[in-house]
């Protein structure tokens, strides 16, 4: 079984709602960094499970609708509170349309903190 993992940043405001203890529920930023990863068995005739550079391009296009916005006033996360769970989430289940091989999504809104979303199998 092979992983192939990318990573690309975006930056974003946010604030969670009915969060108690803490600033979070004031409106704030995060420079965001999201990994996928795409697991297999089949290479193709490069030995190449997924193109580095197609899943990063696939992944910054579904970021571009999150960077440098207020999450809180998008559609997608409408009366929800937009955590690294629920982005993370988000972003699964849109990489998943176009990777059936997705395996996981991980967000961090901080170098040591990060939030990790896949399907149970």
């Amino acid at each position: 079984m092979y992983e192939v993992s990318a990573q690309v940043e975006f930056s974003a405001a946010h604030h969670l709602l009915a969060y108690e203890g803490g600033k979070c529920e004031q409106q704030h930023g995060h420079n965001w960094t999201v990994e996928v990863t795409v697991r297999g068995d089949i290479l193709d005739q490069s030995n190449i499970l997924v193109d580095f550079k197609a899943l990063k391009r696939d992944l910054r296009l579904i970021l571009s609708d999150l960077d440098h916005k207020d999450l809180n006033e998008l559609p997608d996360f409408k009366d929800e509170s937009p955590s690294s769970e629920f982005i993370a989430n988000y972003i699964y289940y849109k990489m998943k349309e176009k990777y059936v091989e997705l395996y996981k999504v991980s967000v961090w809104e901080t170098k040591e903190s990060c939030a990790t979303f896949y399907e149970a199998e």
